[in-house]
């Protein structure tokens, strides 16, 4: 399994703050891919945020990070600050 956590606004967007899915995509991407079937809100927030950012296990990742069994993945909107 994978365990995903949706942080901040997307957790208000999407209508949950975790949940886990199988173990069975490649990559981030993949994984975005499949979460963005699911309606308008996961592919905006997901697949068609430019600024969407990304954590593996606690460190920055990209679409193109590898995945494997027990992997924690996060998606952050964009943080900005003053």
């Amino acid at each position: 399994m994978v365990n995903i956590l949706y942080f901040a606004s997307f957790r208000e967007m999407l209508g949950q703050a975790d949940e886990q899915l199988p173990a069975q995509h490649p990559t981030v991407g993949a994984l975005i891919s499949e979460l963005a079937l699911r309606g308008d809100h996961w592919k905006q927030a997901l697949l068609e945020n430019a600024n969407l950012q990304i954590a593996v296990n606690h460190d920055i990742a990209s679409r193109e990070t590898a995945l494997k069994a027990g992997d924690e993945v996060a998606f952050f909107p964009p943080v900005t600050g003053g």
